[in-house]
């Protein structure tokens, strides 16, 4: 490799000097040009190379070792090492609050520069180390927040389309650098499409009918590949409409379509092999990685470093003629249009090249770090305690499983520095802080013995000693009932180890994370123990729900419920005892509770719940009763079901965190950050896999119930009144925001709207548009927005288009979607959707209601359709119909398809029966009579067995 790197830089030096470049070395030359010339020059072998995820160097040509895929959600994450083995090597540079906290800011101009920072940064490393930090990074992720409880809710910035796009497309443009042609980072959108859940995501369909497709899904990731703020997607692990997303044919047909610049779309890592080792949806490795090509992904994640079983795959999809040269070459020419636009065919290297490794974690990024977190932080309530007056708050108890320590998370980098809230405090006041943890001992009951750790880390924990201090653990009940364990004496959390039970970590941590547990209170007092590393979710898992089990050794292990080991939990010290005894004697109290993002969800883990731990419920209930200048701190990646009289909200918002949290305790800062996601009151919610947020009554949009805290929420401590709300008819919206208290604030003015009338199921209101906006005590400021008509079109299912009704529009403005604080109407012309024309083909996915239907893929390169089971069916409103049903039919077995009048229980006009056509993928015409009935009617297709519907016409 090295004499590679050598050669490489001598081609380089020789072509600084030389006066005939080739095209593709000659920046002066359309991209395009550049591109065809390079491809022109590469052999078919190389060019293969180039559809890798690690492209090793070119040498005769000066390109150089490229690797996809450099992490960077919030700052530089990590990488994989091309020149260690494939390892995972972490950033040590800024890092960001999560991508929700960021979004939290509702600021778009700020976080544009947080993305130009970590540009700078990725550059920055790559200096040192081309082959491990590579410039095409794999962010933002811009899947929609749509339910609370998955795993990697700290990934995405909102549930809300419309703030996702602004957020992911400001971060994007940061990342990718202002030059008009060159690229300082080349971002890519995750995950293409619907992927909200991690609960068997690459077995999982996420259901979406067309409105939910076109209006929320597609509209996240629109925005930033339409501004160029984004040079490609990952396809996602789920299936939409049952087929894998990478296989999706809208990467190509629809996403490319959003701009006129060439994307390079990517696999996320593994799936082109999971379409066959476990989707089986393909019969081996070249006919899935041909479809992967055929599909729009130009590039695959795949073996780590290793390319060959990469090529020979694609070399027998050649061989059987499952792709051609041509669709090769198409590839390549994404793949070489980003790579030119990172400098890596220019002698100099671009622009970009001069970045050096001075920029990471320097001062002004250490201070764009705090003024992020300060603007993401989120008053959620006030009673009137904060801010804290710094005159009198000497002295102040600072109590919590999180109050000294900062955590990251499994896209973050390693922090170099912590500033956690009890640090932050001290420097403003005399500080007492305590985790406030109980220390508990585990007495097997059926020895009366203890759970030990052993000095020695690597031996097993056991159960046989007495209650000495190795056999003490300070539990942390952190959320969803899962808690750690760390042992009072070697300060290392147990750890599930495959099965030998060891206490040798220092943090939850790995792919498995297998330092988690849950207490399974008995009927006696006792304790059983539930081991819930992630592991147990696997496939290869051979115990199902494993609990601690003692072998004859003494030793730990795990073993069905039914031999699970019973345990007294004995108090060696109260946390919350302490924590009160702490906070009666101070000034005011903090208590910092919340989440670990490595524990109870994250990567292929979702949540059951949005519980908050029992012992942190406990925490905060005592210690505000202990002192009335008590103040909740609530560090979460996720929604969770808490409330305190005062009480601010933050995530894990990297080593600045606790500068953040004291400014705005002390009101250096004016808390302004407002909530991206809607706070539920109980994890009593849908389906996790129920993806249409109109049927479930999921996110803001269509929820109608009172939620915790609602989308767009986050108060103040100042009050702003807003006055004289005007809207014409060509959609400017003006209205005149005054800070009407004593402090200088930041409100976040919000536009919402409602369409009144409507042939279909409307939000309940829905973002238009927002501005932050810097107030002075007294000051006024006229906030402008323009509404567009097209932004109100809806997804017409009856054409197949987009359209605007004539509608009265409700304009609705305030400081969050439920403190609306001035309205008017807006009369928008446009047309009425007319009655169906079910004489014409119709998609049977273009329904208008249903009821326990399936959507499937139509065939498994492109197009969708309905499959039902006897009792499901589809509506058709407004409709046209003949005397004859004609419909595309698929059935293994046989079934059959009636028509009603009306409801799925009126009026019978006909039945069809479907043919067994031995394959879901097999499709036939079947054609029967029915009653004709002339007028408009709501047409209802009902399943009386299992059949897969194409298309259909009632004639």
């Amino acid at each position: 490799m090295k004499r590679a790197l050598l050669a490489l830089a001598l081609v380089v030096s020789i072509s600084a000097f030389t006066t005939d470049a080739p095209v593709y070395q000659d920046p002066s030359r359309p991209l395009a040009e550049r591109v065809e010339d390079l491809l022109g020059r590469l052999t078919p072998d190389e060019k293969i190379s180039l559809l890798h995820q690690s492209q090793e160097a070119i040498p005769r040509l000066g390109l150089p070792y490229h690797k996809n895929g450099t992490e960077a959600l919030h700052g530089v994450g990590w990488s994989n090492d091309h020149g260690d083995g494939w390892k995972q090597k972490f950033a040590s540079g800024t890092i960001f609050p999560q991508a929700v906290g960021l979004a939290s800011t509702w600021n778009p101009e700020l976080i544009k520069r947080v993305g130009a920072a970590t540009g700078d940064e990725v550059r920055g490393y790559a200096a040192e180390n081309p082959e491990l930090w590579g410039t095409q990074v794999w962010a933002p992720v811009v899947n929609l927040l749509r339910d609370p409880r998955w795993g990697r809710n700290e990934e995405g910035y909102s549930e809300d389309p419309l703030l996702t796009g602004a957020i992911s497309t400001a971060y994007g443009k940061g990342l990718s650098g202002d030059d008009p042609v060159y690229l300082k980072t080349a971002p890519v959108l995750k995950h293409y499409l619907a992927n909200n859940n991690e609960y068997q995501r690459s077995l999982t369909s996420s259901n979406l009918p067309p409105r939910v497709k076109h209006e929320y899904d597609e509209a996240a990731f629109k925005p930033a590949i339409s501004a160029d703020a984004a040079t490609g997607v990952m396809g996602s692990y789920n299936l939409v409409n049952g087929r894998p997303n990478t296989v999706n044919p809208d990467q190509d047909e629809v996403v490319r379509t959003w701009t006129d610049k060439v994307l390079y779309n990517v696999s996320d890592a593994w799936a082109p092999q999971a379409l066959y080792q476990v989707e089986n949806y393909y019969p081996d490795e070249p006919t899935s990685y041909a479809a992967t090509l055929k599909a729009g992904q130009d590039s695959f994640t795949v073996d780590g470093m290793n390319t060959a079983p990469m090529t020979a795959s694609i070399k027998a999809a050649l061989e059987r003629g499952l792709i051609t040269q041509a669709d090769i070459d198409t590839a390549v020419r994404h793949v070489l249009s980003i790579r030119i636009r990172l400098g890596h065919a220019d002698p100099g290297g671009g622009p970009y090249a001069k970045i050096t490794k001075e920029v990471v974690d320097s001062p002004a990024h250490r201070a764009l770090n705090r003024r992020t977190a300060a603007e993401a932080m989120v008053l959620l309530r006030n009673d009137g305690r904060l801010p804290l007056d710094q005159d009198r708050t000497r002295s102040v108890a600072v109590v919590g499983p999180l109050q000294d320590r900062l955590h990251r998370d499994w896209y973050g980098g390693a922090l170099p520095y912590q500033v956690t809230p009890k640090r932050a405090l001290a420097e403003r006041a005399q500080v007492t802080g305590l985790d406030a943890l109980d220390r508990v001992a585990l007495r097997h009951t059926a020895t009366g013995k203890y759970v030990t750790a052993s000095a020695d880390l690597a031996q097993a924990v056991t159960v046989g000693a007495d209650r000495t201090t190795a056999a003490q653990w300070d539990l942390t009940d952190w959320t969803g009932g899962v808690s750690t364990l760390r042992n009072a004496a070697s300060g290392k959390l147990l750890t599930g180890n495959g099965g030998t039970f060891l206490a040798n970590s220092d943090e939850p941590d790995g792919w498995f994370v297998q330092q988690q547990f849950r207490f399974e209170k008995q009927g006696d007092g006792s304790y059983l123990i539930q081991y819930a590393g992630y592991e147990v979710n696997e496939s290869w898992w051979s115990i199902p729900e494993p609990y601690l089990t003692v072998r004859a050794d003494g030793t730990l292990a795990m073993g069905a419920k039914a031999d699970a080991a019973r345990f007294a939990m004995e108090v060696v010290s109260d946390g919350v005892k302490q924590a009160v005894e702490a906070a009666k004697g101070a000034d005011a109290a903090v208590v910092v509770v919340g989440s670990h993002p490595f524990v109870a969800g994250r990567e292929v883990h979702d949540r059951a719940d949005l519980t908050l731990g029992a012992s942190q419920l406990r925490l905060i209930e005592a210690v505000q009763r202990a002192n009335k200048n008590t103040v909740v701190v609530l560090e979460t990646s996720y929604p969770v079901t808490v409330t305190a009289k005062a009480l601010l909200w933050t995530t894990h918002a990297g080593p600045e965190t606790g500068h953040a949290v004291a400014d705005a305790i002390f009101g250096e800062i004016n808390p302004a950050g407002r909530l991206t996601q809607t706070w539920y009151r109980s994890g009593d919610l849908p389906d996790i896999l129920d993806y249409d947020i109109t049927k479930t009554g999921m996110t803001y949009l269509y929820h109608r119930g009172d939620p915790l805290y609602a989308f767009g929420h986050g108060l103040s401590y100042t009050t702003f009144g807003y006055q004289g709300l005007k809207v014409t008819n060509d959609g400017q919206v003006s209205v005149r925001v005054t800070n009407t208290g004593s402090r200088a604030g930041d409100e976040v003015v919000q536009l919402y709207t409602h369409q009144q009338r409507s042939r279909v199921v409307q939000p309940v209101k829905q973002l238009r548009g927002f501005q932050r906006v810097s107030l002075r005590p007294g000051e006024s400021r006229e906030v402008r927005f323009t509404l567009k008509k097209e932004d109100l079109a809806l997804w017409d299912v009856t054409r197949g288009r987009w359209t605007v009704e004539s509608a009265t529009h409700d304009v609705l403005v305030g400081g969050s979607s439920s403190a609306i604080r001035q309205r008017a109407t807006l009369q928008v012309a446009g047309e009425r959707i007319p009655p169906r024309e079910l004489s014409k083909p119709t998609r049977a996915i273009d329904f208008d209601d249903y009821k326990g239907v399936r959507l499937v893929d139509l065939s498994k390169e492109r197009g969708e359709a309905v499959g039902g089971k006897a009792g499901d069916w589809l509506a058709f409103k407004d409709s046209r119909l003949g005397s004859t049903f004609t419909a595309q039919l698929a059935s293994v077995t046989g079934g059959s398809v009636e028509v009603r009048l009306g409801s799925p229980t009126g009026r019978l006009l006909g039945t069809l029966q479907a043919p067994a056509t031995g394959d879901v993928y097999t499709y036939a015409t079947a054609m029967t009579p029915i009653t004709p009935v002339r007028g408009v009617h709501d047409v209802y297709l009902v399943f009386t067995g299992d059949v897969r519907v194409g298309t259909f016409t009632l004639a």
